[in-house]
């Protein structure tokens, strides 16, 4: 049974926080909840399927009392940043397999007000595997910037390369009024940015925030009596990419998977493609996710993102919004992509609004390149 354009997004609300030491994640969540169900034009009552992450091995039970909801159908799983784009997927998969009717898919996060500096300090070190590596091994930060020196040796990429993917967030996020980071930059400021994981700058790196959001899916069927326009899943796949058995390919991203299939069963190429929304945890990650996801060949995704092809009124505009480099990243970053995408395909997106958007890419990426990280790529439709 496929699944595919038996699903959509009918709504959709991120929160505007950026900074808020007054409040806790399940406010987050719970505001968050009460915008997107606002914007589908239904009510808690309406929701049987719940979907989060980041709250703990068993909160999202808490979650569930917090937000009075009797799910039949619940998802916790956790693969990181891409977590909220693969529960849209699976979302899916549970309402065309009739395991439930409308699903709620939610996220909030204090990091910033806790002083949680993601990245930034020693890997993770939870997993048996991680016991051998993450004393000897490098920081998150330090696993993308090996990634980003592969590929200055293997193919004569830039640090100017990668500071333009820096700009161009930033130009995008200009014109965000809930954006963290509006002031406009140049490639000279990123590269004279302090260094904080050679070759990856202050300016290569996402910032902290708080933030949260949500996002409601029903049926096509459904979701054409509803508030808004549905916004279609005509395709997706997930992926996974490690260190196999003592192989480590620094350059093979969990994109090079999940995209061509996504693309393949959503019935589209990359070049149909009108705005793509990739997690940009560090410059390097937009560079060979875009890459992966065959908008260029491999070893092409510096000279891809120079000279405006990535920006407002280029052939390829990514990360509308500003992305976790400039808007926001509180941790977990993936339902702000399938929330700017839901924006775009509707025609809502304002001063960054892509002209005849039609359809998107999103692809969510979770964990660290170079170690051991998650890949899940959706293609949205509009109507």
């Amino acid at each position: 049974m496929s699944i595919w354009r038996k699903t959509a997004v009918v709504g959709a609300y991120e929160h505007p926080t950026r900074f808020a030491p007054h409040m806790t994640p399940f406010q987050i969540h719970a505001e968050s909840a009460r915008g997107a169900l606002a914007d589908a034009g239904l009510t808690i009552r309406d929701v049987d399927g719940f979907f989060t992450s980041g709250v703990g091995p068993i909160g999202i039970m808490s979650l569930a009392q917090h937000l009075d909801l009797r799910p039949c159908y619940l998802d916790a799983q956790s693969i990181g940043g891409s977590s909220f784009v693969s529960h849209c997927l699976h979302a899916a998969a549970a309402i065309a397999g009739g395991l439930c009717a409308v699903a709620l898919v939610t996220y909030g996060s204090t990091a910033a007000s806790e002083r949680f500096a993601i990245g930034t300090g020693g890997s993770f070190a939870t997993e048996p595997p991680d016991h051998f590596e993450a004393p000897f091994g490098p920081t998150i930060v330090g696993s993308y910037a090996l990634v980003a020196q592969r590929h200055m040796h293997e193919y004569g990429t830039t640090s100017e390369q990668l500071a333009e993917i820096a700009v161009t967030m930033r130009r995008h996020a200009s014109l965000n009024p809930h954006a963290k980071y509006r002031d406009p930059i140049t490639v000279e400021d990123v590269i004279a940015s302090r260094m904080i994981s050679s070759p990856l700058h202050l300016l290569d790196c996402c910032m902290i925030s708080d933030g949260g959001g949500a996002l409601v899916l029903t049926s096509a069927e459904r979701a054409r009596d509803l508030r808004k326009p549905p916004v279609l899943i005509l395709g997706g796949a997930e992926a996974v990419r490690h260190g196999e058995i003592g192989t480590r390919d620094l350059l093979d991203v969990a994109a090079f998977q999940s995209g061509p299939l996504a693309f393949r069963r959503a019935g589209v190429t990359p070049g149909d493609v009108d705005m793509c929304m990739v997690y940009d945890s560090y410059t390097i990650t937009v560079l060979t996710t875009l890459e992966g996801l065959g908008f260029c060949p491999r070893g092409e995704g510096g000279a891809f993102s120079a000279g405006g092809r990535i920006g407002l009124g280029g052939a390829l505009p990514v990360n509308t919004d500003g992305g976790g480099l400039s808007s926001n990243h509180p941790g977990m970053r993936g339902i702000f992509l399938v929330i700017e995408a839901t924006r775009q395909l509707r025609g809502e997106a304002g001063p960054v609004q892509v002209r005849d958007a039609h359809l998107a890419c999103v692809h969510g990426t979770g964990g660290m390149l170079g170690q051991r990280h998650s890949g899940v790529t959706l293609i949205l439709g509009g109507t």
